[in-house]
């Protein structure tokens, strides 16, 4: 009896190993990250398009903007849904031209009706936000919101907080929701980061005024965010994160790609 149960002791000490995220899921939390910046750089953008474009206002015409990205590039439609929440009305749209900050303003009067995408990635977002603000227990603050599409005509909403001061960049406190089709049902949530931590790039400056990666602890999970990506890709000047789990130790390259570096009791902070 005593070699088998020897072998079955071997056996489940095996399985319980913990083990890293693998390549697959590294490129989709890579692209995920990438999708979520170019979302935000196509809004801001796009934002400042319409602004310096100065059209006429009419009150109650816009209740905010919503992003998709097409074969052309990304288009950010301005406009609100109608009563019945079935069609977003689009009184400005921008469409990204061949420089990726370009974008060309479109007018609709009377409103440009959209029933296949925007209206379902509107209520999404607005799902997203009822649950966020009716669970809500961390530091009060502005956030950012962001919708991509996901599987099965699905939708991922992110809730991210907002800079404040030039030069500094927020990372964590994040969440990410998987919301149905028609834009109604919270499927999943995800805490993606806890505490907020305040990212001053220049502070990373060494000796030779070179710029060094920067590190953070992640408790929640043994898996890097998508937001990771999103701040290595968002951040000026850029410089790749080390991200930390319990066991593992994974890296976002300046160019948003995470990678696994090893496993955290091998890992060397410093020459």
């Amino acid at each position: 009896m005593l070699p088998i149960l020897f072998a079955l002791a071997f056996f489940t000490a095996t399985q319980d190993e913990p083990k890293p995220v693998n390549e697959a899921e590294l490129q989709r939390v890579t692209e995920r990250g990438r999708l979520l910046h170019e979302y935000d750089q196509a809004a801001w953008h796009a934002s400042d398009a319409l602004m310096a474009a100065k059209p006429p206002l009419v009150e109650g015409s816009i209740t905010g903007y919503i992003a998709r990205k097409t074969d052309k590039g990304w288009v950010v439609a301005f406009g609100r849904l109608d009563e019945s929440k079935s069609k977003y009305l689009i009184v400005h749209e921008l469409t990204q031209g061949k420089m990726p900050h370009e974008f060309a303003l479109k007018n609709f009067d009377p409103p440009q009706v959209e029933s296949k995408f925007f209206p379902q990635a509107v209520k999404a977002r607005e799902t997203a936000l009822a649950e966020f603000v009716a669970n809500f227990s961390g530091q009060r603050r502005r956030y950012n919101a962001a919708v991509l599409p996901a599987e099965n005509d699905e939708f991922w909403v992110y809730l991210l907080p907002a800079a404040t001061v030039n030069g500094v960049w927020p990372l964590g406190a994040d969440v990410r929701y998987r919301i149905s089709a028609d834009g109604t049902k919270v499927l999943a949530k995800r805490q993606m980061h806890r505490s907020v931590i305040e990212a001053k790039m220049d502070e990373l400056k060494g000796n030779n005024n070179k710029l060094a990666a920067r590190i953070h602890t992640h408790v929640i999970t043994e898996e890097p965010e998508d937001s990771d990506v999103f701040h290595v890709l968002s951040r000026k000047p850029t410089a790749p994160e080390i991200i930390l789990t319990k066991e593992f130790v994974y890296s976002v390259e300046n160019d948003g790609h995470v990678k696994l570096i090893g496993k955290k009791k091998d890992f060397k902070l410093g020459p």
